[in-house]
């Protein structure tokens, strides 16, 4: 690795190099981080500056009580250690992005801003950061029938041309990235613990050799398994992608947790798989504001939960948001204005709301839950709910006030 200056420092100021012990100085948080480089750009100064002479100079108008002069100073004495593990890395294969980086996510910076992580550790085709990608997440101790959904959907999202991102661990999340790398498509795994090991694991070889692969990981590569890496790992997974969706979540952990997270956040739709496992959390995801996906893959086009533009937030609107087309009034030879082009028609309303019944009905649902999550009137849902059951789409389940979608054999 040929390490600019501005990347040595800010390695030496955020990362560790040998596992953890507790007389050693911890490394500056992300927020921390984030408050220290704010201070830097303030002074016009970079991070490169630290290495330099006058640096004592500098730092002596820094005051902070949880970054104190003494903890910069001797996180930047470290260089010693700095080389010894990038000799390491470099050996394994990996390589180091800070945020000056050009190849650094553009995603992460705009989901995460100051929260984003200073340094990335990882091995594989850079290239693949910052391309689309859908996250496919799940439980590690997943059922078979999971599994096969999982590897079905990432061939359907190689097969589209898009990124399969996932966390790489057991279960739901391993098969979706081999999934993925055995239909030709790319894969991200965002790994929380041990990308030393992953890197170099014949399980990941053939992708990384392929160039179809990359895996990624925020924390010390060497690092062993903790609960709040793993935690901290599923933002990343959702704030890589551009859609994701949960194929099980359990009534706690990891799944549920970053999914309620990217809710909150709005960082990206969250699609959820339709299950009858009592166990599982799905359900719970959909009163939150996630939406049910088709219970069939091949009922699925994953290219309309790539529609949201790449560079905008996601909101989690009503049905018709973003539906309006642009008009433009026209006048007649006689000056009588004419309908605007490309009006919308009422009929047109009933085939938005058409094409969204497999996914909005793909599990029972009430027409208090259409209303929730569409943004329609209940008098509206009645009318179109019914002429949905007239053509056939979807029935209402005897003795119940719940529709369903008719998937077509």
């Amino acid at each position: 690795m040929n390490l600019s200056p501005v990347a040595q420092a800010t390695l030496l100021l955020t990362s560790y190099f040998s596992r953890q012990s507790e007389d050693e100085v911890k490394p500056l948080s992300n927020a921390e981080w984030g408050r220290f480089a704010l201070w830097l750009k303030q002074q016009s100064a970079t991070p490169a500056d630290l290495l330099s002479s006058g640096a004592d100079v500098m730092l002596a108008a820094w005051i902070d009580p949880h970054i104190t002069r003494e903890r910069i100073e001797t996180l930047l004495s470290r260089g010693h250690s700095l080389a010894l593990a990038v000799e390491r890395w470099q050996r394994a294969g990996l390589w180091v992005l800070t945020r000056s980086d050009a190849e650094y996510p553009r995603r992460l910076k705009q989901q995460l801003r100051t929260d984003a992580p200073p340094v990335l550790f990882g091995c594989g085709d850079i290239t693949l950061l910052n391309q689309p990608g859908c996250a496919v997440v799940g439980s590690r101790n997943a059922s078979e029938e999971d599994l096969t959904f999982s590897r079905q959907i990432a061939a359907k999202v190689a097969s589209a041309g898009f990124n399969l991102i996932s966390g790489g661990a057991r279960g739901i999340d391993e098969a979706a990235m081999l999934g993925a790398l055995q239909h030709n498509g790319a894969a991200i795994g965002v790994v929380s613990d041990s990308l030393l090991t992953a890197a170099t694991s014949a399980k990941w070889r053939k992708g990384l050799m392929a160039g179809n692969l990359l895996l990624l990981s925020p924390f010390y590569p060497e690092a062993g398994f903790t609960v709040g890496n793993a935690m901290a790992r599923n933002r990343y997974v959702y704030c890589l992608a551009r859609s994701a969706l949960v194929v099980h979540a359990g009534n706690k952990g990891g799944t549920l947790a970053g999914a309620e997270e990217n809710l909150r956040k709005q960082w990206v739709p969250l699609w959820v798989k339709p299950t009858d496992d009592v166990q599982a959390s799905n359900a719970q995801l959909v009163t939150q504001g996630g939406q049910w996906c088709a219970a069939h893959p091949d009922d699925i086009d994953v290219t309309q939960w790539m529609a949201v533009p790449h560079d905008q937030p996601y909101q989690q609107d009503d049905l018709l948001s973003g539906a309006w087309p642009k008009t433009t009034n026209k006048v007649d030879v006689a000056g009588v204005a004419q309908e605007p082009e490309g009006i919308w028609h009422p009929a047109d309303f009933y085939q938005i709301f058409q094409a969204q019944l497999p996914a909005l009905a793909a599990y029972p649902v009430t027409i208090e839950d259409l209303g929730l999550r569409t943004g329609l009137h209940q008098i509206q849902l009645t009318e179109w709910l019914q002429r949905a059951v007239h053509e056939g789409l979807i029935e209402q389940l005897a003795g119940t006030n719940r529709y369903q979608w008719k998937r077509k054999i």
